[in-house]
């Protein structure tokens, strides 16, 4: 008889070699950055001893400088084959991570976490091709996966960093560091026992992502609807502490929340997300319900903090099913219209829209949402159901506008671009 726990571990494991040693170098990768997410800004801050004002900067000025080299990246994981550019940019970002230990001033911090920031939107672009090479025949699917699986390595290094913070001396911080970096230089061990990346030598034009109008436009609406990922992060917790009566505790009981509804259903959120009409729905999908969720945080100010509470916890709910449909959006649409061929730059191309969410995100939501109040949660809002109901006619428009024979990928042989192509 087949338990319970042997199915649970069909469920959660792979079944194929390359997906469960990309799933493992996931793993290891995500536990580092668990830690750096947790606590890298108190690292700069009270090891290295930098004013806040000044780390802010370099994390904006660093994030600016990584968006270009995705596409670079994916290009040439392209042409080079992704498997070996994908491990030297975790190399790379190993050993700029270790090198925050040495960075006490303003440029050298800058020079190292704008080498890390940079190898890792490097390292997201180059593992795009072995998704769609070894994620079979729904590498969306796959994707949706491997989130999962980084929400659980971010839980788990949060508990790690959660022990540098409670020492709180420079040498608990060094050893968090130089285990983060630790973990990010073994996840590119598993990459040796993949198969290596077929690489195409037909002539084809260059950069044709960057030429992809339709892509583009795309790229831009996630972008801003990607801005939704600092509403858990920045947006809530300031507004928990400065707007509400809600007990500080609550801030880890709500990321608690959205991670693990991440884990348990980012998988089952996908699976009905399997053609281009149907990403343009969820996008739009989410975009109501992040409005729905940033009405209900708006509530929340001067009511006793048990009400506060259960309204802030209904809202993360309502926030987290709307980033689970974003999510399985952003990866049906971005594999749908990236040729096999380009898949690395045009995954690349599409990063620029997260990185700058990543850059300008936290500013716009605390100037909105924080300083602003209350109207500030329901301008919010209304940009995330209006970029999401705007969604659908531009992928009606890059249907049209895809050139078939660029983007035609036969299902013969191809498992995973076949599912992937819907142009």
């Amino acid at each position: 008889m087949t338990t319970a726990p042997s199915r649970l571990a069909r469920h959660l494991i792979p079944t194929s070699g390359p997906t469960r040693l990309l799933a493992a170098a996931n793993l290891v990768f995500t536990l580092g950055s668990g830690m750096y997410l947790t606590a890298g800004v108190l690292y700069f801050t009270e090891a290295a001893h930098l004013p806040a004002g000044h780390v802010g900067l370099g994390l904006v000025i660093a994030g600016l400088v990584s968006l270009g080299l995705g596409i670079a990246v994916g290009h040439l994981a392209d042409r080079r084959g992704a498997r070996g550019v994908y491990a030297w940019a975790l190399l790379v970002q190993a050993s700029a991570t270790a090198g925050f230990v040495f960075a006490h001033d303003f440029w050298p911090f800058v020079a190292a976490v704008s080498v890390a920031t940079g190898a890792k939107a490097a390292g997201v672009a180059a593992r795009s091709p072995l998704i769609r090479r070894h994620g079979g025949e729904r590498p969306q699917q796959f994707r949706a996966y491997l989130r999962a699986v980084t929400n659980v390595g971010v839980s788990i290094g949060a508990l790690f960093a959660g022990w540098a913070v409670q020492v709180g001396t420079a040498a608990a911080y060094n050893v968090m560091v130089w285990a983060t970096a630790a973990l990010t230089a073994a996840s590119a061990s598993f990459l040796v026992f993949l198969p290596p990346t077929a690489v195409s030598t037909t002539a084809r034009p260059r950069w044709i992502a960057l030429r992809d109008r339709p892509y583009l436009l795309l790229t831009a609406l996630d972008g801003i609807m990607a801005i939704q990922f600092k509403v858990l992060t920045v947006a809530i917790p300031l507004w928990l502490v400065t707007d509400t009566a809600a007990p500080r505790w609550l801030i880890s009981a709500t990321m608690l929340t959205g991670t693990l509804m991440v884990i348990a259903l980012q998988v089952r959120a996908s699976r009905n997300v399997t053609s281009l009409p149907a990403g343009a729905a969820a996008y739009r999908r989410a975009g109501f319900a992040f409005l729905t969720a940033c009405c209900l945080v708006s509530l929340t100010t001067g009511i006793p903090g048990w009400a506060a509470a259960t309204i802030l916890i209904a809202a993360v709910v309502v926030h987290t099913i709307g980033e689970l449909w974003h999510a399985a959006a952003g990866f049906e649409v971005s594999f749908a219209l990236a040729p096999e061929h380009a898949t690395g730059q045009y995954l690349g191309v599409f990063g620029l829209g997260a990185g700058l969410a990543e850059a300008f995100g936290p500013g716009l939501l605390i100037w909105l949402c924080v300083e602003w109040g209350r109207p500030g949660w329901y301008i919010a809002g209304a940009m995330f159901a209006v970029t999401g109901a705007a969604v659908p006619p531009a992928v009606r428009y890059a249907q049209r506008r895809h050139d078939p024979e660029l983007h035609q990928v036969t299902s013969a042989g191809t498992g995973a671009s076949a599912a992937c192509s819907r142009t």
